[in-house]
Formats: C-alpha cells, sequence, structure tokens
C-alpha cells in the first residue's frame, strides 16, 4: 500500500516546511495514490518524513525540523526547538534556552529565509526571540556549500517563515495557550492566527498570508553561590600581615574559602509579540515575484534581587573580620567546610527594576525567473534592530555586621544564616545607593544577491551556479548611568521615598539556604519614585561629595561619552559552484564543488578611559579599521550504494569575524590606590573592555556520513567530522606587566591558538508500524554526540599556549524521544542531556596556578500530548522541565581543588490549549 505524507496545517500551530522540489514531486505523487484510496499521514509522521526527506536529498549535510515537529514540543521558542536535533546544545538562563552551540561551537552563523538576520547590534539572531508561532521550520547545515551565506565555524541555522503558494486555498488556523510556571505562579496567555488566501486572476497566481503571534512568560529563578575568588584568612603569602584576619580555631593553619556568598534572585515578564506576512504573485509559470515583512519584539518586566556577604572586607574601622568555629574538609587540610564570621563589613542588598524592549524589523523583495536552461533569482532587504534598557536600583546594607555562620557545600552550593538576626525589622537595614542607566544597542543593515543556475549540456556537470551578494552594517551600543554611593549618611532605609518595605520573595523551592528574606521596597514603588530619588541622591551627594552631586543634577542621565562604540561594516561575495552526477560500476554519486569570494571592509570606534587614584579620567579616542580577503572553497559528494543506502563526504573551509563588541576598542582601566596603611595594592590597575586586534576564526572542516533511509519515517545515521580551528575567541582574565600601570589585571577576549574538534553522531529514528492494533502507534527518535575538543590557551596567559578544553563544550549530548500517535491521540515524552562543560579559564593573583570554571551535566525532560475533540479543534498540553534539575558550576582555584559557585533552581511549566483550523 502506497503512503502519501504531508504536514497537515490544522494539525499544529505551525504551518509546513516548504520541501525541496524532489519532494514535492514525489508529494504529487502520492496526491494520485491518496485518489486511489490510501493512507493519509499527517502529525509526527508528517513532519519526521519531511524532515528525513530533507536531509536525504540536501546537497549538504542538514539536519532539520519542520512545522510539526516545532508545534508538537513543549517549546515556546526557536532556540527550544532546536535542543532536539543530533548535535545541537544550548545554554540557558531564567527559563528558556538562548545561545545555541553546534558540534561544540557558538559560532554559528544564522539567517531567516535564507538572508542574514541579526539582533541589535549582534551579528546573529537571537532565537529565543522567534515565537514558535513564526517559524515553519529550522534547518541546521552542518557543512556549507558556496552558494550560502558565509556560515560559521558550527555551521549555519535557517529559520523558515511560510508562505502562501505552500498552502492551498483559503486557511485560518491558530492556537490559544494559557501556561503556568510552579516557581512564579503565574498564567500567561499565548496564542497565534495565521491567515492565508491564494487567487486565480487575470493577471496570474496571487497568494497572501498574515501570520500573528503572541507569547508571555513569567518567570522566578532562586540563586545562592560563592564567589569565584578564592581567598585565605592569612593572605596568599604567609608571614605578611597586612591583610590577615584573626582566626580563632586552634590548629587550622591557613586554608582556603570563597571572598563572598549570597543569594540572588531574579523574577521577570517577558512579552514576545510578532508579527509576519508575504505576498507572492506568479504572473507566468516561469517567474514568481514576492515581497515579505516581519515584526518581531520583545518587552520585559524585570525585578533582580541580590543579597552579599562578604568575608574578606575589613568594617569601617579598617579591622579585618574574626573567623571561628573553622571546620576542614576531610582529606582537604587547606579547604574550608564550614566556619564562622564575626566582625568585618557588613552585608549588602540590592533591588533593580529594569524595563527593557526589542523591535526588529525586516522587510525583503525577491523573485524568480527560469527562461530556457536559465534560471535567474535575486533577494533584497532592509533590517533594522533595536535594544533599549532602563533600569533603576536602590541598594542598601545592614546596619551591623551580624555574626554569620556559612557552610560552603550543601548539595551544591553556599548556606548561610545571620544568627539572631531580625530579617523583618525595618531598623537594620540602611540605604546604600541609587543607580540609573540607560542602554540602547541597534543595529542596521541592506543586503543583496542576484544567483544564476545553468543547466548545461556536459553528462557529469549538469548544473552551473553563480552568485554575488553585498552587504552594508552598522552596530551601535551606548550606555549612559549614574551611581550615587551614600551609606556615609547611615540614612535609614524606610525613610526612602518608597513606601512600606516588604519581604522578598525568594523563589526556592524546599531548598537548605537558610536566610532567603530580606525588607525592600517594591518594584512598582521604585519605578513610580524614581525622580523623587534621584532629588534625594542630589541632595545626599551634595553633604557628602559636591563634585559628585552633578551627575545627578537633571532627570536625564548625563550623556557618557566612554559608554559606547560604533562599528560600520561592508562584505561583498562572490560564488561559483558546479554540481556534479555520475555512475560508477552501478553505483552513482552526486554532489558540489565551488568557491566563495568574500572582502570584509569594517571600521570600529570607541573611548577608552583612565581612572586615576584621586577619580580624575582621562578620555582617549579610539579608532580603528580591518580589511581582510577570504577564499573559501567547498567540496560535498553524495555516493548511493542502493536506493536506501549513501555516503557523503564533504569538506570545506569558513571564517567567521569577530563580534562587533568583542571588536569595540574602548578600555576601562582603573588605577588602585594604597591601602589604608600605605601599603600598595596587589594590582596597579585592573580592566576590562574589547580588543581591535582580533582576527577572524579559521576552520578547516571534514565531514563523513553513513546514511541509511529504511522507511519513509525510519532512518539510521552516523557521522564523523574532524575541525582544524585556530584563534578561537574567548574572554580570559589575565596578568599584565605594563611598563606605565605596573602589573595589572585585564578582562578581555582574545584569539586563542590553534584547536581541534573531533567527534561523532548517531542518530535513529522509526515508527512501529509494523505493531499490530493500538501497538502501531508508537514510534521513537534517538540521537547522541561525542565531542572532543581542545584550543591552546593564548600565551598571555602564561600557559605556554597550553592545551585546555574549549569553553562551552560538552563531551556528550543525548536526545531520546517517544510518540504515540494514533487516532485523535498525540504524545511525545522527550529527554535531553548534555555533559559537564568549562565556563572559563583564568589565573588566581600572585599565584602560579591554571584556574577555571566548570558547569555540571545538566539534564531536562519535556512531555507534550493533544487530542483531536472534532475535526479542526485539538485540545494541546505540554509540560516543560518536569525533572527540575538545578544548574550547578563548580570554581576550580587548581587543577584539583574546587568550591561549588552557583545553584540555580529554575521553574517547571504547564499549559493547556486548543489548536483550530477553518
Amino acid at each position: 500500500m502506497n503512503i502519501r505524507t504531508f504536514a497537515l496545517l490544522g494539525s499544529t500551530s505551525l504551518a509546513p516546511l516548504l520541501l525541496a522540489a524532489p519532494v514535492a514531486a514525489q508529494t504529487a505523487q502520492d496526491a494520485e495514490a491518496a485518489q486511489a484510496g490510501d493512507i493519509v499521514v499527517t502529525g509526527y509522521r508528517a513532519a519526521i518524513g519531511s524532515a528525513q526527506e530533507m536531509k536525504r536529498r540536501s546537497d549538504a549535510i542538514v539536519d532539520s525540523i519542520v512545522s510539526e515537529d516545532i508545534g508538537k514540543l513543549p517549546d515556546n521558542n526557536a532556540s527550544e526547538a532546536i535542543s532536539r536535533i543530533v548535535g545541537v546544545q544550548v545554554l540557558r538562563y531564567n527559563d528558556e534556552a538562548g545561545d545555541v552551540l553546534v558540534r561544540g561551537l557558538p559560532n554559528v552563523g544564522t539567517t531567516f529565509n535564507n538572508r542574514e538576520f541579526f539582533t541589535a547590534d549582534d551579528r546573529v539572531l537571537h532565537l529565543q526571540d522567534f515565537p514558535a508561532g513564526v517559524v515553519a521550520g529550522i534547518e541546521v547545515y552542518k557543512s556549507g556549500t558556496s552558494d550560502l551565506v558565509e556560515p560559521g565555524l558550527a555551521g549555519l541555522i535557517n529559520l523558515r517563515s511560510r508562505r502562501p503558494f505552500e498552502i492551498d486555498d483559503t486557511n485560518i488556523a491558530g492556537e490559544v495557550r494559557g501556561s503556568y510556571n510552579d516557581q512564579s505562579r503565574a498564567f500567561d496567555p499565548s496564542g497565534n492566527l495565521l491567515l492565508t488566501k491564494r487567487w486565480d486572476t487575470g493577471i496570474g497566481e496571487i497568494g497572501a498570508l498574515i501570520n500573528f503571534s503572541y507569547t508571555r512568560m513569567t518567570y522566578r529563578n532562586a540563586d545562592r553561590y560563592a564567589d569565584s575568588a578564592i581567598i585565605s584568612p592569612l593572605g596568599f603569602n604567609e608571614g605578611s600581615p597586612d591583610d590577615d584576619m584573626t582566626v580563632t580555631t586552634p590548629g587550622v593553619g591557613n586554608f582556603r574559602f570563597p571572598a563572598n556568598a549570597g543569594n540572588f534572585y531574579e523574577k521577570g515578564i517577558r512579552h514576545r509579540p510578532a508579527i509576519n506576512g508575504t505576498i507572492q504573485w506568479r504572473p507566468t509559470p516561469d517567474l514568481e515575484i514576492y515581497a515579505e515583512g516581519l515584526w518581531q519584539a520583545y518587552r520585559g518586566d524585570v525585578l533582580r534581587d541580590s543579597f552579599n556577604v562578604n568575608f574578606e572586607r575589613p568594617d569601617a574601622n579598617g579591622v579585618p573580620p574574626t573567623i571561628g568555629n573553622v571546620v576542614l574538609v576531610d582529606g582537604e587540610p587547606d579547604k574550608a567546610a564550614s566556619f564562622t564570621k564575626t566582625g568585618g563589613y557588613v552585608p549588602e542588598f540590592s533591588r533593580a527594576a529594569q524595563d527593557d524592549k526589542t523591535d526588529t524589523y525586516q522587510f525583503a523583495a525577491g523573485f524568480k525567473w527560469t527562461t530556457g536552461r536559465a534560471t535567474l533569482s535575486g533577494d533584497f532587504a532592509y533590517t533594522n534592530s533595536r535594544y533599549e534598557a532602563h533600569e533603576t536600583k536602590i541598594d542598601g546594607q545592614l546596619a551591623y555586621a551580624p555574626t554569620i555562620n556559612v557552610d560552603w557545600d550543601v548539595k551544591g552550593s553556599a548556606v548561610f544564616d545571620l544568627g539572631d538576626f531580625d530579617n523583618a525589622d525595618p531598623a537594620n537595614y540602611v540605604w546604600r545607593g541609587f543607580y540609573q542607566r540607560h542602554l540602547v544597542t541597534k543595529g542596521d543593515g541592506v543586503q543583496g544577491r542576484l544567483d544564476l543556475d545553468l543547466e548545461t549540456d556536459i553528462g557529469w556537470l549538469p548544473h552551473l551556479q553563480f552568485g554575488i551578494r553585498a552587504s552594508d552594517r552598522t552596530a551601535s551600543s551606548q550606555s549612559d548611568d549614574r551611581y550615587a554611593y551614600v551609606a556615609a549618611l547611615g540614612t535609614p532605609l524606610a525613610s526612602l521615598p518608597t513606601g512600606e518595605l516588604s519581604l522578598i520573595n525568594d523563589g526556592f523551592r524546599g531548598d537548605p539556604q537558610r536566610f532567603q528574606n530580606w525588607l525592600a521596597p517594591g518594584r512598582g514603588a521604585i519605578l513610580n519614585n524614581a525622580e523623587a530619588l534621584r532629588q534625594l541622591s542630589y541632595d545626599a551627594l551634595g553633604r557628602i561629595d559636591p563634585g559628585a552631586a552633578g551627575s545627578f543634577a537633571t532627570a536625564d542621565i548625563p550623556y557618557n561619552p566612554l559608554g559606547g562604540f560604533r562599528a560600520k561594516e561592508a562584505s561583498y561575495a562572490m560564488y561559483g559552484q558546479g554540481k556534479f552526477a555520475f555512475d560508477l560500476g552501478g553505483i552513482s554519486a552526486d554532489g558540489t564543488f565551488g568557491v566563495r569570494v568574500v572582502n570584509t571592509d569594517g571600521r570600529y570606534s570607541g573611548n577608552s578611559r583612565v581612572v586615576d587614584p584621586d577619580g580624575t579620567v582621562q578620555i582617549v579616542p579610539q579608532d580603528t579599521r580591518q580589511n581582510y580577503l577570504d577564499v573559501l572553497p567547498s567540496f560535498q559528494t553524495r555516493i548511493h550504494f542502493t536506493p536506501q543506502l549513501q555516503m557523503r563526504l564533504a569538506f570545506n573551509q569558513t571564517r567567521t569575524r569577530p563580534g562587533f563588541w568583542q571588536l569595540n576598542p574602548s578600555l576601562n582601566l582603573v588605577q588602585n590606590g594604597a591601602g589604608p596603611d600605605g601599603s600598595p595594592p596587589r594590582y596597579g590597575a585592573t580592566g576590562s573592555g574589547g580588543n581591535p586586534n582580533l582576527k577572524p576564526l579559521t576552520s578547516d572542516n571534514y565531514d563523513a556520513t553513513l546514511e541509511y533511509y529504511f522507511s519513509r519515517t525510519g532512518s539510521a545515521t552516523v557521522a564523523i567530522f574532524y575541525r582544524d580551528l585556530n584563534g578561537f575567541i574567548s574572554n580570559y582574565t589575565r596578568d599584565v606587566v605594563d611598563p606605565e600601570y605596573g602589573l595589572i589585571q585585564i578582562n578581555r577576549p582574545e584569539n586563542a591558538g590553534k584547536g581541534r574538534i573531533k567527534g561523532a553522531e548517531a542518530s535513529f529514528q522509526t515508527f512501529f508500524d509494523f505493531l499490530p492494533g493500538w501497538l502501531s502507534g508508537f514510534g521513537v527518535q534517538a540521537n547522541v554526540t561525542y565531542l572532543d575538543g581542545t584550543n591552546a590557551l593564548p600565551l598571555a596567559l602564561g600557559e605556554g599556549g597550553r592545551q585546555v578544553r574549549i569553553t562551552g563544550l560538552s563531551k556528550w549530548a543525548y536526545n531520546l524521544t517517544g510518540f504515540y500517535e494514533k487516532g485523535p491521540i498525540s504524545a511525545r515524552l522527550s529527554y535531553n542531556r548534555r555533559s559537564s562543560f568549562i565556563n572559563s579559564y583564568n589565573r588566581n593573583a600572585n599565584e602560579d596556578q591554571y584556574a577555571g570554571e566548570i558547569t555540571r551535566g545538566i539534564s531536562r525532560l519535556d512531555f507534550s500530548a493533544s487530542y483531536e475533540m472534532v475535526k479542526g479543534i485539538t485540545l494541546v498540553g505540554n509540560v516543560s522541565n518536569i525533572l527540575g534539575k538545578p544548574f550547578n558550576n563548580y570554581r576550580y582555584y587548581n587543577e584539583t581543588q574546587y568550591f561549588p559557585r552557583d545553584l540555580r533552581i529554575e521553574g517547571r511549566y504547564f499549559s493547556l490549549g486548543v489548536r483550530f483550523k477553518m
């Protein structure tokens, strides 16, 4: 019996992905079969079959998700959905996936409908800002062909929207859904609506589509932490009493512990509306013209609370704290397990309210014209994106230094209490400071391309392809802020014009943290009284430091010439590519070979500053320029051993430009003064900033796959790959001897040395159609990725080019999904895990030791189900993050010893909704 496969629009909130031409042809053949009474396949089978066919017939090595996969997963946005693809890993924060890594690398190019797309001043789009309702499919290119916009080292991710010619006749479809977060305890609505229609007119066929989408998410995360800085009570140089603390526990000697511990809570509401529309016109069968537009937005209402206990700083009179009741870790006599701190610096806390938003627009027009043996196509677009944030923060501190009891490793991080401190007494809280910030980052760009495909009379070379592309980008960022430090006045926190104080909500779920709540003004009270707080800060600074009061003299935050950068960059590309096909002894082969030549011309500017110990600021304008040419060959071949079994071999070279913010020539350098007793500081200055001397990342990429397709929805594939890297970019903190300032510590992006990644992927999927009755509804998808990647640390770190694991790379990643689809019922249970990965490398102060931070393995389990109540009306339900596993990372202060850093607890999401089609 023949089977017709298509993704039915009404069975999900997303429309079908446009299939490759061979698939479309097959669909037409299947339609004829369906008229004879054959089975029509929809839902999971249709989506998996479409994605499988795309992978099978693609010139490049590509894995994809089509509409049904996204719509039926418990995912709110594109970045959540993409984490199910083999070889793809995501970094999560505040209850959603953010950064995407492909085969362990973050350097991924992104396109929308095969054209460049970006968010604000970034080079890439933020996938988490794309609601699932906008996207019809996602393609992850792991090897690049010459006709693609330049992929990053890790590959290229293309998001595809719907177009009306892909959908038959008139459709109204959509979804309405409500979600509940068990940590924020909030209900959120979301939904999307698709309207599309096609007309046959006297001037040809016309199609129009418009799609509205909206999601809202309320999150609440709780984090308890220990500092990354590791200290000792007798200083790092025993015998030097300059920074010694008093230790009352006899016989413990010198030992190590984090400099700070505390709690951090973040609560927010994310609104993500989007509208996209397309008009297609086919005046003749050989000519198609289209125009499309997208508005994608983000609105955030954020509240951040932090409480920090410092174990190193002295009190206001310069007296260091006293450490008692010291317990050391068994087997590690130089490492503290717990102790009690008295005296020293008072604990500090803050509450920050932030409103931020993003608006991104893209307008495009293009055509495709076939005449004779030539097909000419073009696409031209304008993109504009802007992000803006307003932050208002009140800082406080306790009125005295209570006794602090701390345990440094309890279920993944530090826990502490404040003895008999009364957290509900307003008299125990003092106003410390007031902070305001206004940040704007933005970018825009124009781009255009022309492509020509020529059919030839050469048997082994049926197609020659050529193209040109040009783009012109701008990017900028400007951050203006001001801070009033008023702790010296001892102003009661309760006296501020923000109304009554209340205990904050902690967000923990049964956590052992002993101190969780403190008093603070409400979010609305902070924002609504920002002008009164500004005036109060102005008056307070006038009493403490009249010279500093000027920044608070007006409602507008003064312009900060040191707070921004600007970039302007043009790129010009051309490519030539041939498609070949031939038979050798009954085995056929096809593929592509070509080269892409890209010239990049960029100018990057900003201002550096040096702050003297007396507060004097020197401003130094900076302006740099880069111009370089890349010649990027590619080769892909596909060998067909049988109609079901094929092998791919691929080679291509990639270059990845550094991010605009990484190329920012600005450097902020703050000189340190002498200590209270006149002793010299540990560092003459500390600083951070960008690095205008960064070079593009380079990579030679080798890939091989073996693919077996045993049914329309069944396949088993394996892949091996190797990446020869040079110049991988990451942020490093390093010590530098400067001729003017002496030993300084600086944090900035650096090109690492040579590196490599080798790895393998394996995936399997099938539906058990051969089983009898209701058992035939079961199906499974499983994949695993293994990665082994290292790069050389920069020589500037003093490691002599030492090879270390690449940051952000997990050695193992797994996805296991079970399906059930029979009649009106569909269900999916999806498990995802990635193993531990390195966050960063740096060196400890005054010690010749390697140090770094690692994140432990992360697991996630999600469930979704649907029931078609009547034709065209489907009830859907999802549960996300069922396991609720916390995020854990650990700070290694030498090669074998570590303290836990962060333990972050995220929420579970439950949703229920209705899909419809008319």
